[in-house]
């Protein structure tokens, strides 16, 4: 069993932003000659995301819908009491979203349904960068 841990690097333009890294996730595991075990993906920070969704318009207009309805923007937090820099929504969505997520992959595919991506989403007020941590345990070839 081997473990190894990467990093994607993302730039995002903030405000719910919502990026597939699918692709980037799956060319580590390929590239670093994984055929079984699991990948497991990482969004560090405490204003961003990872899950699954189907990538695409609908979902990619819906997502950021559904977080204004249940963490608008526009009422009064504590954290930016305390802070004074607007994000305390971007925390709210963030602890809903959850940080990581693992996929399992088989003969050095990951086992995600037809429809289904990995994204990230950014949900802090301002455009960032971003460091996405990869960490896969498996078998190798």
């Amino acid at each position: 069993m081997e473990i190894e841990t990467h990093s994607i690097s993302i730039s995002t333009k903030g405000n719910c932003d919502i990026i597939d890294i699918t692709d980037r996730v799956s060319d580590l595991v390929t590239h670093n000659n994984f055929i079984d075990g699991n990948v497991l993906v990482f969004a560090g920070g405490s204003t961003a995301g990872i899950t699954t969704v189907e990538y695409e318009p609908g979902l990619l207009k819906d997502y950021p819908k559904f977080f204004d309805r249940i963490a608008p923007t526009n009422i009064n937090y504590e954290h930016d009491n305390t802070w004074h820099d607007g994000n305390g929504h971007s925390h709210v969505r963030a602890a809903i979203q959850g940080a990581s997520l693992t996929i399992p992959f088989s003969k050095g595919r990951m086992l995600l349904g037809t429809w289904q991506q990995i994204i990230f989403v950014d949900f802090d007020n301002r455009s960032r960068r971003r460091e996405i941590t990869v960490q896969i345990t498996g078998k190798k070839i």
